[in-house]
């Protein structure tokens, strides 16, 4: 053979050496790809926990230190609700794989009314606008939105047999409950944002735990709907849970986009991302179908054990039909389904929902 011809031959060579998975050249490895994967996601998240920790301290700066009056403190309560927009949506962006790696963090950021209060007994929390007992998003959502809660939210939380040690949400009636909320309630968030700033490092990123996590909020997209029903759903008082799903997917659409290069290089990988993207974009159409902020008033005889065909048929029948089959993890080509999948093919843990 001369010199040209080998020459020539080499690359080929090389090429066929390096292959692997649905077939292609891959010269990385799976360190490789584990790398650019937990510092991807790193640098991708890192803006949205910039975002939520500065609307964390806005909400905080903008709360007024006297009582609050509903016309002549309208400028600052338009000012908290949009810093507490910002907070939620950055967060409810990054929750699937932040929520297993700091689940302390998590629950004091994130954690509903009923879930501190299942903590906390039949005391509950009497000081609304305080650091301790209940805190996070939710808590200043329910003193914040509490003169437009609705009232099926409020009849639903007043009952002493679903919420022991209930407390009323209010705006703060003195000066010393608005000097209490902004520097001990709103200041927690901020002091909570802080701290996950800090922690945030490709060092904690463990990618079997958070891919889990990503899995883990798909899986949960169809308890938030049917909360909805039962005055349980998330965002409740603010009336915007319909747009936390929505960050929810847009949050782990581009988290799960980080995994697809490597992803690509295991057998059948092409297939089961196939599988997921459609998926998404079941979820993505089901969600643009609905506009606005909230999640649909569901039908007065809705159950979503045996829901009567007429309310199938109506904007939140829809919805949660759609939410059902795209989720499922018992649907072959759902989004769990085929996360789990890759999951497998990656080497991760598949998520199961009794873990």
């Amino acid at each position: 053979m001369n010199d040209i011809a080998l020459l020539l031959l080499l690359p080929a060579l090389g090429l066929t050496a390096c292959s692997s998975g649905d077939g292609g050249p891959n010269p990385k490895t799976d360190q490789d790809y584990q790398e650019n994967v937990t510092q991807g996601m790193h640098d991708s998240m890192l803006g949205d926990i910039d975002t939520l920790h500065q609307a964390a301290v806005d909400l905080a700066a903008a709360a007024p230190e006297h009582a609050w009056d509903a016309g002549a403190d309208s400028g600052a309560v338009m000012s908290m609700k949009d810093a507490w927009v910002r907070a939620r949506s950055a967060y409810e962006r990054t929750e699937g794989a932040l929520a297993p790696l700091f689940p302390q963090i998590d629950t004091e950021i994130d954690a509903r009314y009923d879930d501190f209060l299942a903590e906390l007994g039949d005391e509950g929390d009497q000081d609304l606008f305080d650091d301790q007992g209940v805190t996070g998003m939710h808590a200043i959502e329910r003193i914040l939105y509490a003169p437009d809660t609705p009232a099926s939210v409020v009849a639903f939380e007043s009952d002493p047999v679903n919420f022991p040690g209930y407390e009323a949400a209010a705006w703060p009636a003195t000066d010393e409950e608005a000097l209490e909320f902004k520097t001990k309630l709103a200041q927690r968030l901020a002091d909570d944002t802080q701290t996950l700033k800090n922690v945030w490092a490709p060092s904690a990123i463990d990618l079997d735990g958070a891919f889990g996590g990503l899995i883990s909020l798909m899986n949960e997209q169809r308890e938030k709907v049917n909360k909805a029903a039962t005055e349980e759903e998330e965002s409740r008082y603010s009336q915007r849970t319909m747009q936390d799903i929505r960050d929810n997917l847009t949050g782990t659409r581009a988290i799960y986009a980080l995994f697809q290069p490597w992803l690509a290089t295991k057998e059948n990988g092409t297939a089961i991302d196939a599988d997921v993207e459609n998926a998404f974009g079941e979820l993505e159409t089901a969600y643009a179908e609905v506009s606005g902020p909230a999640i649909p008033q569901p039908p007065a005889d809705w159950s979503s054990e045996e829901p009567p065909a007429d309310a199938l048929e109506s904007p939140f029948g829809e919805l949660w039909s759609a939410v059902q089959s795209a989720v499922d993890p018992n649907v072959q080509g759902s989004a769990v389904d085929g996360m789990n999948r890759a999951a497998e093919a990656l080497g991760f843990r598949r998520f199961a929902e009794d873990q």
